[in-house]
């Protein structure tokens, strides 16, 4: 009788779509999805999804610091994942070194993130909201950041886009033919440690991988061609933050679930019509 009670329909959910907050939200979600998008496909071809996820937890201890001494969460998640990102790209060149130096990160980070949460106790919607997510409590002022975010990550894609391709490949014949594969790794890093800050303000630390990995294995399912994963990923995302923000105004619940069950029924969905889809990346013409 509690959850009925909860969970019942908004006859007025399209005037609440129409509020600012809401545009807000979709605004700030849409650039995120984009951003999302933009890096998933180079996150699958490196096969960094454990340090996509190692990273949130990282700015978790930085978002809950930030919280306990009262200044911006997002400040605190971009300090925190940056300097992840740059101990990680330093401390580890080969794959196994990489994975030894994220998780010896992500342990200390934990820690303290387990520290300053129990200091923040008073704070406990604060710490929810970093964990799950929380789209409609992010501040209009917030979105020059993300979109100066979204555009350093547009322009330093556009310059290092096809070293990084071939980097992400073949990174032995990449370091033969002169290219520059640890500096691209730890800028790559780097990027990732934004787009996980702003990922975590939509659907929280711990559901990371509904922005950042699952469009782009959906799009990976139907087509190999860097471009094409990239503009659909960022489509499945947006589409995504779209439908899930109409559903929490129709319901009146945090939109995270929706989102992220929206992802995952568009990846099941490829899944199912493309049974015999695998991830194809063409390896000529980026030398």
């Amino acid at each position: 009788m509690d959850i009925i009670a909860v969970v019942k329909f908004q006859s007025n959910w399209m005037e609440i779509l129409a509020s600012p907050f809401m545009r807000t939200a979709l605004i700030a979600g849409i650039l995120v999805a984009i951003a999302s998008g933009l890096i998933g496909y180079f996150v699958i071809v490196r096969g960094s999804m454990f340090a996509s996820h190692a990273l949130a937890h990282i700015g978790f201890p930085g978002a809950t610091g930030a919280a306990l001494v009262g200044t911006s969460v997002l400040t605190g998640l971009v300090v925190f994942t940056v300097v992840g990102a740059l101990a990680i790209g330093l401390l580890g060149k080969k794959a196994n070194d990489r994975e030894i130096a994220t998780g010896t990160v992500l342990a200390f980070a934990t820690g303290l993130g387990v520290l300053f949460a129990s200091l923040a106790s008073e704070n406990t919607s604060t710490v929810t909201n970093i964990l799950f997510g929380n789209l409609l409590a992010i501040p209009s002022s917030q979105l020059v950041v993300f979109a100066g975010f979204l555009a350093v990550l547009i322009v330093v894609l556009l310059v290092i886009f096809r070293p990084l391709l071939f980097a992400s490949i073949d990174p032995p014949v990449a370091e033969a033919k002169g290219v520059p594969v640890k500096g691209l790794g730890i800028t790559f890093m780097i990027l990732l440690a934004l787009v996980v800050s702003m990922a975590v303000t939509v659907v929280g630390v711990l559901l990371i991988f509904a922005l950042l990995v699952t469009p782009a294995a959906a799009a990976l399912r139907f087509t190999a061609r860097p471009g094409w994963v990239i503009f659909w990923s960022s489509a499945i995302g947006v589409a995504s933050v779209a439908v899930g923000l109409t559903i929490a105004a129709m319901i009146n619940l945090p939109p995270s679930f929706f989102i992220v069950s929206t992802v995952f029924v568009i990846w099941l969905v490829a899944v199912a019509t493309r049974r015999e889809g695998r991830v194809q990346v063409p390896v000529g013409g980026h030398g």
